[in-house]
C-alpha cells in the first residue's frame, strides 16, 4: 500500500508494521503455553468423556477416561472444532461434530466411530450446519441449515447414512434453531431468533410438520434454554416473560400456564438441563457476571446452590446414569477445565488439570466489579456503569490503563481467565479496565436495549465516562489510556478513538465495524436481518443517514492517535472490506496505522500460531505507543 512497508509470516501479512524482536515472543512463551480443556460430551457405558483441548495449532477432541486421567486425541484437523455430540444410542459408539474451512463458518457435519477412529463427511462440504440436536433414542438428529437460499435457516433432519437422508421439516423463513427432543421422539422444540429481546418458541410435531406456539400473551419475550420433561407432562424453558430478568420457568402443557421457578433470583438464568429421571434440574445463573449453580428437586422444588470457586460454569451435562454432573469451569486465574459433581456423595472431582505455561497462577491477579456514573439517569439517580477492574501487583502507581470492550453488542463481559490480561498486569504493568456499556446482557433486558437503533451513540458516551472515572483514580495515568475491543468491540475501539482522541493513546480494533451501512450490506446474508434489528435498517433512508453520520469511517479524520487493525480474511460477519478501508481513511491523516490480515481466518483466530504473532505485534504496539511516557 504506496510506501507502507509490508511483509508477510507464514498466513499472515503485515502492514506499517515494524519487525518484532524476539524478546517480546520469549516474555510472550509461557503466557502462550497455557491450555485449557473444555467438557464436549459423555461417552456410554462408563467410557470417560469427550473434551476439547489444544495441543498443536488447534482445539481438537480428546477423551478422558478418569477423574485426572490421560488425554488421547481422537481428531487431527488444521481447523477447530465446534460442535460435539455424542449418540444416545450406545450400539452405534458414533458421535457427531462439526468444524469450517479457514474461519469461513461453513460449518459441515462429521460422524466419528469411536471404536474404529474413523470420521466421515455427512453434509454437502458447502453450505452452513450447525445447531445439532440427537433425538432421545438416537435414530436421528436434527440440525438447521441455510442451504436453500443462504438466508434463511431451514431445520432438517437426518440420519448417519448422511446427506441424502437429509430432509427438511421446517422451512418458515427466518433465524431457526432445533433445541431439544421430546423423550418419545415424536415433537421438537424449536426457536425463532428476531433479536436479543425477541424470540418465539414453538413446538413441532415431527409426523405432521404441525407447529404449534407456546403461549405467549407477553409482547417481545427472549427465550433461552428449553429442556422437556421427561414425563413429557412441561417443557422447562428461560424467559424474561415476567420481568425484566430471564427467570427458568415450567410449562403445563396441558393448562399452556406458565410457572416462575426462580423468582426468587434476581438474575438472569442460563443453562437448564434435566436429569435422566427428571428429578433434579441442574440450572445456572448469571450474577454480576459470576456463574452460580443450583440444583433443584423437581417435586418439592426445594433449590440448592453448589459451593464452587467464584468464575464462570457452562457446558452442563448429566452422565446418562443421572448420578453424575459434568461442566467446565474458568475462573479469573485458572484457565477451564473440566469438573464433575456427583449427586449421590455431593462431592466434585477435577477430570483435567490445563497447564499453566510454568507460570505460578497464585500470582494472577483477581478483578474488583466497579460500577462508575455515566451521563444519564435511571430511576432519578445517575445511572451506573458495570466494569471490571485489574490492577497491577507489586509495581509503583500510576498505572497506564488499556479499556478492554466486549463484542455483541448484547454480550457481557464477565470474569474469566485471560492469560493477556495476566500479561499487561504483570510484564507491562497496564491496568485493565473492562466494561459492560449499555446494550450489554446480565443487567435486565431495560439495560440490553439502552443502545439500540438511534441510541447508538449513547454506549460511546459510556466510555467518554469511563475516561472520566480514571481521571479521578490517583492510582491511575490518565495521560496514558489505550482501548481494544474485537467485533462490535471494534467499533466501541475505533468510535472512542473519533470521539475521544484526545484522551486516548492508541486504539486497537480487531475485526471491527469500520461503516454501518457497507457492514451491513455485506455481512453474511444469513445474519442481515438479526443485525438490522440491532443496528438499524440501513434500507431506510432515514436510518441510513444516521448510520452513515455515526460510522467510523465517516469520522477518521477525527482519528489522530496510533491505530492497530486486525482482520481475517474469511471474515463472514465483519467482512474483510471494513477494516480495509479504515485502514485507508486514517492513514491519510497522518497517522501511525499497523495492519494485520491473517489469511487463513475468519472471525476471530482460531490457529495458535497466527494468535502468537498476533499478540507479539500487539504488545511491541503497547510497549510504542501505550507505555512511552510523555505527550
Amino acid at each position: 500500500m504506496g510506501d507502507v512497508n509490508s511483509y508477510r509470516i507464514g498466513n499472515i501479512v503485515l502492514e506499517g508494521v515494524p519487525e518484532t524482536p524476539t524478546s517480546v515472543a520469549a516474555r510472550l512463551r509461557p503466557y502462550q503455553s497455557m491450555r485449557s480443556a473444555l467438557f464436549l460430551d459423555w461417552l456410554p457405558n462408563d467410557g470417560g468423556m469427550l473434551t476439547k483441548t489444544r495441543f498443536s495449532e488447534t482445539g481438537q477432541i480428546h477423551v478422558v477416561e478418569m477423574p485426572m486421567g490421560s488425554r488421547r486425541q481422537l481428531t487431527f484437523f488444521d481447523e477447530p472444532i465446534d460442535e460435539c455430540v455424542v449418540c444416545p444410542d450406545p450400539r452405534k459408539s458414533v458421535f457427531l461434530f462439526t468444524k469450517d474451512s479457514a474461519g469461513n463458518e461453513m460449518n459441515q457435519i462429521y460422524s466419528y466411530d469411536y471404536t474404529t477412529g474413523t470420521h466421515r463427511l455427512l453434509s454437502d462440504g458447502k453450505s452452513k450446519h450447525n445447531a445439532i440436536a440427537w433425538s432421545s433414542k438416537g435414530n436421528n438428529f436434527a440440525f438447521r441449515s441455510s442451504k436453500r437460499n443462504r438466508r434463511d435457516y431451514d431445520i432438517y433432519l437426518g440420519d448417519l447414512s448422511g446427506k441424502e437422508s437429509f430432509r427438511i421439516v421446517l422451512q418458515e423463513g427466518g433465524y431457526w434453531y432445533p433445541r431439544n427432543f421430546s423423550p418419545d421422539d415424536t415433537k421438537l422444540l424449536v426457536s425463532k431468533y428476531v433479536s436479543s429481546s425477541e424470540s418465539y418458541l414453538y413446538i413441532l410435531d415431527i409426523g405432521n410438520k404441525e407447529l404449534t406456539e407456546m403461549k405467549n400473551d407477553t409482547t417481545n419475550v427472549a427465550y433461552g434454554t428449553a429442556r422437556w420433561a421427561p414425563d413429557m407432562k412441561g417443557i422447562y424453558v428461560v424467559a424474561d416473560k415476567f420481568g425484566d430478568f430471564q427467570q427458568l420457568l415450567y410449562y403445563d402443557l396441558e393448562s399452556t400456564n406458565f410457572e416462575s421457578l426462580t423468582e426468587q433470583i434476581p438474575w438472569d438464568i442460563k443453562e437448564v438441563e434435566v436429569s435422566p429421571s427428571g428429578n433434579i434440574l441442574a440450572f445456572t445463573s448469571n450474577e454480576d457476571g459470576y456463574t452460580k449453580l443450583y440444583l433443584m428437586d423437581t417435586k418439592s422444588r426445594k433449590l440448592n446452590r453448589a459451593i464452587l470457586p467464584e468464575g464462570q460454569i457452562f457446558n452442563l451435562r448429566f452422565k446418562p446414569d443421572g448420578d453424575e454432573l459434568a461442566m467446565t469451569l474458568n475462573t479469573p486465574t485458572q484457565p477451564s477445565d473440566v469438573y464433575t459433581l456427583n449427586l449421590n456423595s455431593k462431592k466434585y472431582l477435577r477430570w483435567t488439570y490445563s497447564e499453566a505455561g510454568g507460570l505460578d497462577t497464585s500470582a494472577f491477579v483477581l478483578p474488583k466489579l466497579i460500577c462508575y456514573e455515566t451521563f444519564d439517569s435511571a430511576g432519578g439517580q445517575p445511572r451506573k456503569i458495570p466494569a471490571y477492574y485489574y490492577e497491577p501487583k507489586g509495581l509503583k502507581p500510576p498505572y497506564p490503563v488499556l479499556i478492554d470492550c466486549h463484542g455483541g453488542p448484547a454480550v457481557q463481559e464477565k470474569p474469566y481467565f485471560s492469560y493477556l490480561f495476566q500479561f499487561y498486569l504483570k510484564e507491562l504493568g497496564i491496568a485493565v479496565i473492562a466494561p459492560n456499556v449499555r446494550g450489554s446482557t446480565g443487567y435486565g433486558r431495560e439495560f440490553m436495549m439502552l443502545d439500540d437503533g438511534y441510541k447508538r451513540e449513547n454506549a460511546v458516551k459510556d466510555i467518554g465516562a469511563l475516561l472520566d472515572w480514571i481521571q479521578e483514580q490517583p492510582q491511575l495515568d490518565a495521560k496514558r489510556v489505550g482501548i481494544k475491543g474485537g467485533s462490535y468491540g471494534g467499533y466501541m475501539a475505533l468510535a472512542s478513538m473519533v470521539h475521544y482522541s484526545n484522551r486516548l493513546r492508541c486504539g486497537i480494533d480487531e475485526m471491527g465495524i469500520s461503516n454501518f451501512v457497507t457492514f451491513l450490506e455485506n455481512t453474511g446474508e444469513y445474519r442481515q436481518d438479526v443485525r438490522r434489528t440491532e443496528y438499524g435498517d440501513e434500507r431506510d433512508p432515514d436510518m441510513r443517514t444516521f448510520l452513515h453520520r455515526i460510522s467510523p469511517l465517516t469520522n477518521a479524520h477525527k482519528i489522530t492517535k496510533p491505530m492497530f487493525i486486525v482482520q481475517g480474511l474469511h471474515d463472514p460477519r465483519v467482512p474483510v472490506s471494513e477494516a480495509e478501508q479504515i485502514v485507508k481513511a486514517i492513514r491519510k491523516n497522518n497517522t501511525d496505522v499497523w495492519y494485520l490480515l491473517a489469511e487463513d481466518e475468519g472471525h476471530g483466530f482460531g490457529k495458535k500460531s497466527n494468535r502468537n504473532i498476533f499478540q507479539q505485534v500487539l504488545i511491541l504496539f503497547l510497549e510504542k505507543y501505550l507505555l512511552k511516557k510523555g505527550n
